[in-house]
């Protein structure tokens, strides 16, 4: 079973390592990261590399696709070689899915257009312009097709994809195994949860890190 997870420039780690960290222990399972061109490629904060290891083209016919998200894709949303690799891709793939936003690069590709998906809290409106009908769920499946919200709902997707793919038992003992249990200590993951003054300074494109303790 072949994964395939495309990278770009400034994609977010989270979004294509956590659903390689669940699907990655798949029986019978290879993930394979790939770029417009082989080599190292850059996470959104410049502090991370992921070494991309073939071209898009390189993986005609994977079981599955995973689309990061990131600030990069916007760059990306006219790339027409990605795209049509998205397009042919997932003419043949059991499952097609993204993570954040994305969403978008598949609803670029046309792939979403007039049916329910998920990205990013802040990007609902830009999906909504690209086809898709977005909805404020952590996880939406339709059919083949799998979004993801943001960032972390990757792993949660993951693990819906490895049920689907080996079984609920194989999908709970990779959940065992990585210790996914989450218990945060706040209750802010999400515009509707979050205080007033948190959701002011995410909005305002202001990254935690910047902000004053």
């Amino acid at each position: 079973m072949e994964i395939a997870i495309p990278l770009f420039d400034r994609f977010t780690a989270l979004d294509a390592i956590g659903p390689y960290q669940v699907l990655s222990a798949l029986p019978g399972a290879t993930v394979r990261f790939l770029a417009a061109e082989p080599g190292p490629v850059q996470t959104d904060d410049r502090m991370l590399t992921v070494l991309a290891e073939g071209r898009y083209q390189d993986v005609p016919e994977p079981d599955v696709l995973v689309v990061p998200g990131g600030p990069g894709t916007r760059a990306v949303l006219s790339d027409d070689r990605l795209l049509e690799w998205v397009r042919s891709v997932h003419e043949g793939a059991r499952y097609t899915t993204s993570v954040c936003t994305g969403s978008l690069v598949l609803a670029a590709a046309g792939l979403l257009d007039g049916i329910d998906a998920t990205t990013h809290w802040a990007s609902r409106e830009d999906l909504a312009e690209l086809g898709a009908r977005p909805v404020p769920e952590r996880v939406v499946e339709r059919g083949r097709v799998i979004t993801a919200a943001g960032v972390s709902a990757g792993i949660d997707m993951g693990l819906r994809l490895a049920e689907l793919l080996a079984g609920a038992q194989v999908a709970q003992a990779v959940q065992l195994m990585i210790e996914y249990d989450p218990q945060p200590p706040f209750d802010a993951g999400s515009p509707e949860k979050a205080p007033a003054e948190v959701l002011e300074l995410v909005r305002g494109g202001r990254r935690p890190k910047d902000a004053r303790a």
